[in-house]
């Protein structure tokens, strides 16, 4: 499955917590079904270790949820084709392995809870349930959060130092910033008016500051439009929101060129060579054979 804008990034991951912490916060977890056994990456505690305890905390950790009950921790990761749907009365039906499309249930103490779906063959959705969210290796490896308010410019520049890597792929490490993925790096890069494949050690004093403010401004404006949003309607306001990402052969608006792409495996990168590029395309094999 090749990645799209309708992968959750921080912003939508930010307003899932916001929804969730609005709806189950005091509510106690009646039980906790698995539709897949594979979506569960620990074992001990058990998932009736949750049921009966009240939600005390719903937070973010790059694109992780973890919903915290009393000091255990049931995380999620939605993955490229994941996604939470809402239900404010869950049907009666136990899900069973193997039976259902969906991955994992949570039913909660009013009968209201949410399933984990995911779609396409490849099922990468993991979930977690944990006494410390530290104790998820995704989480443990995870740098900083570019939204966090002590994330500073100069912190920023520290990072990049010395950094002899291709400043979209950094972008996208959750390793070095967490949160940010392929769609959101485009914006991002886009609004820097910077090339996806400038090195991070190359950029300059200004092209920083750039990157530091397109970085935080995007990131906002995008929390900002997805808060308050119900669930189903996220996918949508992101693709909505994106300049750039996702619309390959449409006109930039900001310059009015074409945006143009380059093609990986199994993802693909969209700019303006206009905005980012001093003009020049970037090479890409795979769309200049398509374009012959």
């Amino acid at each position: 499955m090749r990645e799209d804008g309708s992968v959750p990034e921080l912003p939508e991951v930010q307003a899932l917590v916001d929804f969730l912490r609005e709806r189950v916060t005091g509510l106690a977890i009646a039980g906790v079904e698995l539709g897949s056994i594979s979506v569960l990456k620990t074992y001990d505690p058990p998932p009736s270790s949750l049921q009966g305890l009240p939600v005390t905390e719903v937070a973010r950790h790059g694109k992780f949820i973890d919903i915290e009950a009393e000091g255990l921790h049931l995380v999620f990761h939605l993955a490229r084709a994941g996604w939470l749907r809402w239900s404010d009365t869950l049907a009666a039906t136990t899900i069973r392995p193997g039976k259902s499309p969906i991955a994992l249930r949570c039913r909660l103490s009013d009968g209201s809870g949410f399933d984990l779906t995911e779609a396409g063959t490849k099922k990468r959705l993991a979930a977690y349930i944990v006494r410390d969210p530290a104790q998820v290796p995704g989480i443990s490896r995870l740098g900083r959060d570019p939204m966090a308010e002590d994330f500073t410019e100069a912190d920023f520049a520290a990072l990049l130092d010395g950094r002899r890597t291709q400043v979209k792929g950094l972008l996208k490490d959750q390793a070095f910033l967490a949160g940010v993925g392929n769609a959101y790096s485009d914006e991002v890069l886009h609004a820097a008016r910077l090339s996806p494949f400038a090195l991070a050690s190359g950029l300059g004093q200004e092209q920083v500051h750039q990157l530091y403010s397109a970085l935080r401004g995007t990131l906002a404006a995008a929390v900002s439009a997805a808060s308050g949003k119900p669930a189903k309607e996220l996918k949508d306001a992101k693709r909505a929101g994106m300049q750039v990402h996702g619309r390959t052969g449409e006109a930039c608006p900001v310059c009015g060129d074409v945006v143009r792409e380059v093609s990986f495996a199994d993802s693909s990168l969209q700019y303006c060579a206009t905005c980012q590029t001093g003009g020049k395309p970037l090479a890409d094999r795979r769309m200049s054979r398509l374009l012959k």
